[in-house]
């Protein structure tokens, strides 16, 4: 996949970290669905960590989930997940940050 360091990657990816509580609770609820996604990992990887730096304005947070739509959820609960996979909250909601 050449589009990682996009807002409009071909798939949904997320930007994490192994040790963020915050990623396994995204990972635990993408395959509890059974929503593919990529894991990119910002250990070792100078451009992720720029590109997530970038997305939040000067922070390094994590987890950072980009979606095919361009929509950006950042450090989300499973209830903001839910939402955006189900539909129900907007692109435009999402990226008021």
């Amino acid at each position: 996949m050449n589009d990682l360091y996009t807002l409009q990657p071909s798939q949904i990816v997320m930007y994490a970290t192994e040790y963020c509580s915050d990623c396994h609770r995204a990972k635990a609820f993408f395959e509890a669905n059974g929503i593919e996604y990529l894991r990119v990992g910002l250990e070792s990887n100078q451009e992720a960590t720029e590109f997530v730096i970038h997305i939040n304005k000067g922070m390094r947070s994590v987890p950072t989930i980009v979606f095919p739509d361009g929509a950006v959820l950042v450090e989300p609960s499973w209830e903001e997940l839910r939402a955006k996979i189900s539909g129900t909250i907007t692109s435009s909601e999402l990226n008021k940050n």
